[in-house]
């Protein structure tokens, strides 16, 4: 069954995470008719987080909508904090937001756009003068491409720390998440191994709290690594390791069987692109990179705005992060409104989420 919602918004925002969130007070503030989307709940890829995961970033950062974000001992946010914190500021702000509807398609029409949403295996149809596409950076994890990743005992997601007490653990990646798992999953009593593919860690790109540790912990052999490696294959009951070189080719023919009762893939997440493709968004790059006027966040689909980490793609190397994402809501805004914003956007040499 179909159902046509016969009124036509002004705005269609997708996406409630916390850029989302924060665009969404912006237009409720500013008087304007919109309806906003999310697939599932609000700050879903926050919620994928181990239990008590502290953010890089400060507090006032990540902070949103005005509303300052407290924490118990005044420091770093845990993952429990800012979910909290985005139930409250939606709470706050008394924000009508259709979670767990997601956006199929979107077709453009003469009077703006048609958006087909799937709430509870259903179809509803919207119509939007414009739309706001705040879908965010890691939608999905990357994949691995080899034999043997779809196994039940091999996850993208690091979950609950316990469940892999006196567990073996191989952890294939070798930035932040991975480092972080792999101390977490040591403190718990695993036995982890890490397999990198470069020749030691980046220390531009580890936090630097956590980088002698892992370091003082390879040394002294409680937790293995393999560095200058790549998965080549999972089984049920080892990880084969074949060795390679600056480019990521294999030295040779030989490899290491590393044994593992569990297998965390911690390469990344790749940004879905999917709704900017059926609305007509130009994409460029390996990144996927969206098209758009810096001061107005216009893609080339006139009335198609995009937001936060989605204007990024799929990042390799992150530049666009929640910190200096707060300016597209201002940007937006002042489009919408038919203004020049002029405000620029803080300048962070790095994230710190």
């Amino acid at each position: 069954m179909i159902e046509i919602m016969d009124q036509q918004m002004d705005v269609a925002l997708i996406g409630a995470g916390p850029i989302g969130i924060e665009m969404a007070v912006a237009l409720k503030q500013a008087g304007i008719d919109y309806r906003h989307f999310d697939a599932g709940q609000i700050g879903a890829t926050i919620q994928w987080f181990p239990p008590a995961t502290h953010f890089f970033s400060s507090p006032q950062r990540i902070a949103i909508a005005g509303v300052p974000l407290q924490t118990l001992d005044q420091g770093k946010a845990t993952r429990e904090d800012y979910l909290r914190y985005l139930r409250t500021v939606v709470l706050l702000h008394d924000l009508a937001i259709n979670t767990y509807e997601p956006v199929g398609d979107i077709q453009t029409a003469n009077d703006g756009f048609v958006l087909t949403t799937h709430p509870n295996q259903t179809r509803r149809m919207w119509r939007a003068k414009r739309i706001i596409l705040a879908t965010g950076g890691t939608a999905h994890p990357r994949r691995l491409g080899i034999p043997g990743e779809d196994l039940p005992h091999v996850s993208a997601y690091f979950h609950e720390p316990h469940v892999y007490f006196r567990r073996r653990v191989v952890i294939i990646g070798g930035r932040n998440s991975a480092v972080e798992a792999a101390l977490r999953l040591h403190h718990t009593r695993a036995q982890v191994a890490l397999s990198y593919r470069r020749s030691s860690f980046d220390d531009q790109r580890i936090k630097y709290w956590l980088l002698p540790e892992i370091n003082s912990l390879i040394a002294k052999r409680e937790i293995a690594c393999w560095f200058d490696t790549v998965p080549v294959q999972i089984t049920p009951e080892y990880v084969e390791l074949a060795k390679v070189n600056e480019k990521l080719e294999r030295l040779d023919q030989q490899t290491v069987k590393v044994p593992a009762d569990h297998v965390l893939s911690l390469i990344g997440y790749e940004a879905d692109m999917s709704l900017c493709r059926k609305v007509g968004v130009n994409l460029h790059g390996v990144d996927q990179q969206p098209q758009f006027d810096e001061q107005t966040m216009q893609t080339n689909v006139p009335g198609v705005y995009v937001a936060g980490t989605a204007t990024g793609g799929t990042q390799q190397s992150f530049q666009v992060f929640l910190e200096n994402c707060h300016i597209h809501v201002q940007r937006i805004l002042a489009s919408l409104q038919g203004r020049v914003q002029q405000a620029t956007a803080p300048h962070y040499q790095e994230p710190e989420s």
